[in-house]
């Protein structure tokens, strides 16, 4: 199977798409024939490695040894290089996939990605992995999905979570490294849940959708019209300054999300 070939899963009436080629995002998710994803290139649901989020000014050390990252984002470096490559199909079945995709310039260090999208009839789960061919180094992983905000009838989605802290977020779209209490949207913002990422999105009569992760941060963004995001991730952004996860021979990387759904209504 190409690299650049989709792959569809199904399980009951839930439908996932998984863009290979295209930064192995999840195109599109699809309950009853009803799509949950903003559409669009750069859209659906991407992976983030190995870095989350806006790295300051796109650099960091691992230990004594400084690195630049492209500032594909000026004046910081965002979102990782996964969401920009190409991925191979490592296997696809009709409700489970693997994909994997090698670390490579201008990542200093050699490694892989692998993430696995497993579908049944009430549930979805993303897993990413991240493990070293040779000299440990730190990273992050998460996903950015983009939520339609609107199904196309209806009310728009509410998010609804209780997270203990929100970093305090700098004119730089950076956290500053002091927690504040949670502030009430609009957001770009991250926030800690110790007890693990719990967040709810409701469309009104229609579907309710849990996001889960055992990773304790997740960024909320909801100031864009036409979508929302809920993101969990193994850290806040520029982690690989300030809380840095290190990536070892013997300790890969891992982190999961899984999304679960109920029906408010027929669709």
């Amino acid at each position: 199977m190409s690299s650049d070939d989709d792959v569809t899963l199904t399980a009951g009436d839930a439908e996932v798409t998984v863009q290979a080629g295209n930064g192995c995002r999840v195109g599109s998710f699809r309950l009853g024939g009803v799509e949950l994803l903003r559409q669009g290139e750069r859209y659906g649901c991407f992976p983030m490695a190995p870095w989350v989020g806006r790295i300051r000014d796109g650099r960091f050390r691992n230990g004594g040894t400084p690195h630049q990252m492209p500032l594909n984002s000026p004046p910081h470096a965002i979102h990782g290089f996964a969401r920009d490559a190409a991925w191979r199909t490592a296997r696809a079945g009709k409700a489970e996939a693997a994909f994997t995709y090698d670390l490579t310039d201008p990542w200093p260090y050699e490694g892989r990605v692998t993430q696995i999208v497993s579908l049944t009839e009430d549930a979805l789960t993303l897993t990413l992995g991240i493990e070293t061919y040779g000299d440990s180094f730190p990273a992050q992983a998460g996903w950015h999905p983009w939520f339609n905000r609107n199904l196309g009838t209806g009310e728009d989605v509410r998010v609804d979570f209780a997270p203990a802290w929100q970093e305090e977020r700098g004119d730089d779209h950076l956290p500053t490294g002091h927690r504040i209490a949670p502030a009430p949207g609009p957001w770009d913002d991250c926030f800690g849940m110790p007890d693990g990422v719990d967040v709810t999105l409701t469309w009104p009569e229609q579907i309710e959708l849990k996001v889960k992760s055992r990773e304790q941060w997740v960024v909320v963004y909801d100031e864009q019209e036409a979508a929302v995001c809920v993101e969990p991730q193994t850290g806040p952004p520029n982690g690989l300054n300030t809380l840095p996860r290190l990536v070892t021979p013997i300790e890969p990387l891992e982190a999961s999300t899984t999304w679960t759904w109920s029906r408010l209504q027929r669709l």
